[in-house]
């Protein structure tokens, strides 16, 4: 009986993987399509003397940032638009000296409270916006005049990406963008 089973086992296999069938009717040609474009359609600038202006109904200064005075990159609505506040110089003991970003939403904390820049944007400009939970008309100038902005398009993809958005240099490496190659536009 051993046997008998043995050899239907055997036979089952056997039949099993050497059945095949027809492989079906060829489908038609499809259409070329347009090749795509190399590389990751990201996009840098800075725009440099933004002045942040009060808003005394709202107790809030704001700016607003449009995308075609600066570039003639076209924003999508899935971008994801990262917007970084110069923050100063920093030398180290070597002598080094780098730049020092901060992802904006950022937060200082004053002898009257607290302050909080932060942006919204939509696929035409971003509206950058210094908030507080105290009165900020005589905030220092410091906060409000000729800052320094660097605005970072990426496609909505990033969105989902364990990139670390914070880290500036990360960000520009996954898009492939130099320090170099980024252009500073002035408001003045």
């Amino acid at each position: 009986m051993k046997k008998a089973i043995q050899l239907l086992g055997m036979f089952s296999i056997v039949l099993f993987v050497s059945c095949s069938g027809s492989d079906g009717v060829n489908g038609a040609n499809g259409l070329d399509g347009l090749d795509g474009e190399d590389g990751i359609n990201a996009q840098v600038f800075e725009v440099d003397n933004v002045n942040l202006i009060y808003n005394a109904n709202n107790n809030i200064y704001d700016e607003t940032l449009t995308f075609i005075d600066y570039t003639s990159f076209e924003v999508l609505p899935e971008d994801a638009i990262l917007v970084y506040r110069f923050d100063s110089n920093i030398t180290f003991n070597d002598g080094v000296v780098q730049d020092n970003w901060s992802l904006i939403p950022q937060s200082f904390f004053l002898d009257g409270g607290t302050i909080q820049y932060t942006n919204t944007h939509t696929s035409r400009d971003t509206q950058i916006f210094l908030d507080g939970n105290f009165n900020l008309s005589g905030i220092s100038t410091d906060f409000t005049d000729n800052q320094l902005f660097r605005i970072v398009i990426l496609p909505g993809e990033f969105l989902s990406s364990k990139l670390d958005k914070s880290n500036m240099a990360a960000v520009l490496n996954a898009i492939n963008v130099d320090e170099e190659s980024i252009t500073r536009i002035s408001m003045k």
